[in-house]
């Protein structure tokens, strides 16, 4: 609350939420008439905007997002990665509804970046933010700059931090596509992984293990890459496992990205070995019209942002904000048979 020289108090739309218990977002979308409040707080909001002879200032909201809207702040790692693309179309229909903005910033999976474009999306005004991590250092997401601006985690659950996240089922997919290709008969299965410090890394490489042992089998090392999710680092660490003298008759690869990478080496392979089976987590577009049988690993990625999306806006209504919240969106597999 600041003063005039007349010293009659000035009230922001933050006194207004923390006299009332709820937050600003609250606040806001009672002054605009927007849904996602109920009349009873609509009509607290009111009153009290009333009592205390609030004006907002709709000047400076204009000048932030170019209109009267919310901004919703939504981070990732990679956006050459289709399944970015995909969140944020999901992020943006539900945000739509309730008439925000949705504002993109890309780390280049570098947590340093992360840090960066948090602190200068948070200092444009957003009203809340999806995050995709880069790293499992979540501390920055919590208190500090960002004061009361309601994070969700997509793809990681939070650590150190108390957060709503939205997971896929990382652990679950790879062990069922795992265990399918033990279940045709394949003894060695290369692993083409992410890094194990990522979430994703960490559970994939899990499901992976988990298949093997099972079955009885052994984790060859040999077998196991663990590098960012590059197509072209997958492609190499592909071309390695298969030059071996004992080269996986299968490989499994952690994402979509290194999915492309280990078609490419099988693509370019000139020392006639045996046939190699794919398996892949995330869809790739045009599997189905790949000449190579190809299993993966599907979801749907825009619902990973919609329920993002539905998880930030619940909590910015709630006067009373909830625990946090983990929603998981199931995996099923899906085969691609070789045309005949």
């Amino acid at each position: 609350m600041s003063t005039h020289s007349d010293s009659e108090p000035t009230y922001t739309m933050r006194d207004v939420a923390q006299r009332l218990g709820v937050s600003p977002m609250t606040v806001s979308r009672a002054l605009r008439g927007q849904r996602g409040i109920g009349e009873d707080t609509r009509k607290r909001v009111l009153a009290e905007v009333a009592a205390l002879g609030y004006r907002p200032n709709k000047a400076a909201r204009g000048l932030r997002s170019g209109g009267p809207n919310e901004l919703v702040g939504l981070v990732v790692t990679n956006l050459a990665n289709p399944f970015y693309s995909q969140l944020a179309v999901g992020v943006e229909q539900i945000s739509v509804g309730y008439g925000a903005r949705v504002m993109l910033g890309s780390t280049g999976e570098d947590p340093a970046v992360e840090r960066e474009v948090v602190t200068d999306m948070v200092e444009r005004g957003v009203d809340g933010l999806v995050v995709v991590s880069a790293g499992h250092d979540h501390s920055h997401l919590g208190g500090g700059p960002l004061r009361d601006t309601p994070v969700v985690l997509a793809a990681s659950p939070p650590i150190g931090i108390d957060v709503d996240c939205v997971l896929v089922d990382d652990f679950g997919g790879t062990r069922q596509a795992c265990r399918e290709l033990i279940a045709r008969g394949h003894r060695r299965i290369g692993f083409l992984g992410l890094p194990p410090s990522l979430w994703t890394g960490s559970e994939r490489l899990r499901g992976y293990a988990l298949a093997l042992e099972e079955a009885g089998l052994p984790m060859d090392e040999r077998y196991v890459s663990q590098g960012r999710g590059d197509s072209a680092l997958a492609e190499e660490a592909a071309r390695t496992m298969l030059a071996l003298d004992d080269p996986p008759t299968a490989l499994l690869a952690a994402n979509n990205r290194n999915t492309v990478g280990a078609l490419r080496a099988l693509r370019d392979r000139r020392d006639g070995g045996a046939a190699v089976t794919v398996a892949g987590f995330d869809d790739i577009e045009l599997a189905d019209m790949l000449h190579l049988p190809l299993t993966l690993v599907s979801y749907d990625p825009v619902e990973v942002g919609r329920a993002a999306a539905r998880l930030l806006f619940e909590r910015q209504a709630s006067p009373a904000p909830p625990p946090p919240r983990r929603v998981t969106i199931a995996t099923t597999l899906v085969d691609h048979p070789a045309p005949r």
